[in-house]
């Protein structure tokens, strides 16, 4: 029996910053006994529960089904414990995994020799059940495995979903420095917004805000168009609570009232893919888009701007984006009375170029980017 088996425990890492949100989300979704830790939650489920957050959650980047957890002070000792796990309820020799790790404090100090450690523990485990082995497919494995060393601690644990949550699948195009699906859905979640007024962002790119806010207002599952999920993998999977636990939660999704939420970049490219984005997603083809600059807008009053300006880091043009950063404070002023408007701005000192006064601000990470989301009301 697998450690999950025997408390209903796990683990969701999320974005450092995310975890009071993340807590929130994960108990709206039905998980229990929700307790912070270190980039992440831990969290007690029943299967229909872990389910539905793991086909639901907006927020996490991966929920994780412990294994064993043991104390563990060199690679000689994780072989001689990872070969010992019923490997053969997780996988046959037909199946391909990936083992991921990550080190910190401990005597085991190479990730990838950690992994690798794991690696040839599952694959002589059943080879000496079978006669054969299982294949390796780092890119896309039928079955995810991470380990965590941590102050000489071990964890192996499943990938409940199996491949990172923030992958909703509608991002079948994309332009320079896309934001991540999870913290747009958090920014959506931040701006407390549930269709009362119009929503726009006039700086798109590839629609990554957009879809997030589609899907939030339209109740469209997180995972509504992946095709597979880790926990089907898994040696007590409950395949009538899943198929029920889907029906469900497609079942509260709703069409978008037309004109609440739009669109619009200064490239044609940018708006092209937004476009090919949204429409692989229920009632995105109700979403408008142009392509235009935001000066050119004739007024953005009385509605919810969310937008993720270009600011240079990865573009290579700071000032050019400062530039523009004060132009679209100046816009905000001059166009936009009555409404609020979050931006996240990858580098803080842009904040100042903004020209307004902030409500808040909180900061955020963005693929490694310390970046912030700051509000502004205009009255």
């Amino acid at each position: 029996m697998f450690a999950y088996q025997k408390n209903n425990r796990y683990f969701a890492q999320i974005a450092d910053g995310l975890e009071e949100l993340g807590a929130a989300e994960i108990e709206d979704l039905g998980g229990q006994e929700v307790k912070t830790a270190f980039r992440g939650l831990h969290f007690s489920a029943e299967p229909a529960a872990l389910y539905r957050i793991t086909y639901g959650s907006r927020l996490c980047s991966r929920i994780l089904a412990p294994l064993i957890s043991f104390d563990c002070h060199s690679t000689k000792y994780l072989y001689q414990t990872a070969v010992k796990l019923p490997w053969h309820e997780l996988l046959g020799v037909e199946t391909t995994f990936a083992v991921y790790a990550t080190v910190a404090n401990s005597t085991i100090s190479h990730s990838q020799h950690a992994a690798l450690v794991v690696k040839d523990a599952l694959v002589d485990a059943l080879r000496e059940q079978t006669g054969a082995r299982p294949n390796v497919n780092t890119k896309n494995p039928d079955l995810r495995l991470a380990l965590r060393v941590e102050d000489n601690h071990a964890t192996i644990s499943f990938d409940v979903a199996g491949e990172s949550l923030h992958r909703r699948g509608y991002r079948a195009e994309t332009v320079a420095a896309p934001m991540q699906e999870t913290l747009a859905a958090a920014i959506i979640r931040l701006a407390d917004w549930n269709g009362e007024r119009p929503l726009a962002d006039p700086m798109c790119g590839s629609g990554t805000l957009l879809c997030e806010a589609l899907m939030h207002v339209c109740r469209i599952p997180a995972g509504f168009l992946r095709s597979r999920f880790g926990f089907e993998r898994l040696p007590d999977f409950d395949a009538n609570a899943w198929h029920q636990v889907k029906k469900e939660e497609n079942r509260h999704i709703r069409e978008l009232p037309a004109g609440l939420i739009s669109g619009s970049d200064i490239s044609a490219a940018a708006v092209a893919a937004a476009r090919v984005n949204l429409d692989l997603l229920p009632s995105g083809d109700r979403v408008s888009l142009h392509t235009r600059p935001f000066s050119a807008i004739e007024t953005l009053a009385d509605c919810l701007i969310v937008c993720n300006p270009p600011y240079g880091v990865r573009l290579g043009q700071e000032e050019e984006a400062a530039a523009r950063i004060k132009e679209f404070g100046d816009f905000l002023k001059q166009k936009c009375t009555g409404s609020s408007a979050l931006l996240y701005l990858g580098q803080r000192a842009l904040i100042k170029k903004v020209g307004l006064k902030t409500t808040w601000k909180k900061p955020l990470n963005n693929g490694g980017l310390e970046g912030v989301l700051a509000r502004y009301d205009m009255y």
